[in-house]
């Protein structure tokens, strides 16, 4: 199986490549730079495995929530890619690769990406016997002071909303969070893990069907809001 995977909807903008069994990656924390950065790193992907765009099987990518520009980015490469290849899409939650970068022994998992205008984008999951994660409940976006979480769990916290929110998570906790690392981010070599038991069972999309997931529709805050957030 070859599989090429995009993830661009946080800071970092990444590309991996499953081929033969080996994984082959590119990633830099580049805000702003995605588009020039995404083609360039696939090509150097291929390049390093010896591979030709005609020898890839399906397109991995990062479908949301993050930012509305970067998830565009990913999702419209990889339709465009998948299109032109006639291969089908893998689209995967973001969140869902984000947890990927817990502890490998995490049981429970938060993920949380800073969503701007106070609010984050929220996932949990738990670590399986294949060592992948696996969604708890549904993934939400709102304000952290109302973060809800199930009860009775130790929580191991991944994501920039860590570094933005710690404070505010930690209040809607049952424990104290058993490890917490804000600095990090989704990447396609999770994107990738996640894809390639999805792909080989099946779960591939064609291309236009490969859709994104903001979770809101308002990307921006008005004057007289921002103006609030500054005085708070």
């Amino acid at each position: 199986m070859n599989l090429l995977a995009l993830e661009t909807s946080t800071e970092a903008c990444s590309v991996a490549l499953l081929a033969a069994g080996a994984v082959y990656s590119r990633s830099e924390i580049a805000p702003r730079r995605h588009a020039e950065l995404l083609l360039p790193m696939c090509e150097a992907v291929l390049a390093e495995a010896g591979l030709r765009r005609r020898q890839l099987d399906a397109i991995a990518v990062g479908r949301g929530p993050g930012a509305f520009t970067g998830v565009r980015l990913a999702i419209s490469a990889a339709q465009g890619i998948a299109l032109a290849l006639d291969v089908p899409v893998v689209p995967v939650s973001s969140l869902a690769a984000l947890a990927l970068e817990a502890p490998a022994d995490a049981g429970s998992i938060l993920a949380v990406i800073d969503a701007r205008m106070g609010e984050l984008y929220a996932g949990v999951f738990r670590r399986g016997d294949d060592g992948l994660v696996h969604e708890l409940a549904a993934e939400t976006v709102g304000p952290a002071d109302a973060l809800r979480v199930p009860p009775g769990r130790r929580w191991d916290i991944v994501g920039t909303g860590w570094d933005t929110h710690a404070d505010a998570i930690r209040a809607r906790l049952d424990a104290a969070p058993r490890s917490a690392r804000g600095l990090c981010y989704p990447l396609a070599v999770s994107i990738a893990r996640l894809a390639a038991p999805r792909f080989v069972a099946g779960h591939g999309v064609a291309p236009e069907q490969a859709l994104p997931v903001y979770l809101r529709d308002k990307v921006a805050l008005t004057t007289s809001e921002r103006a609030v957030v500054a005085q708070g």
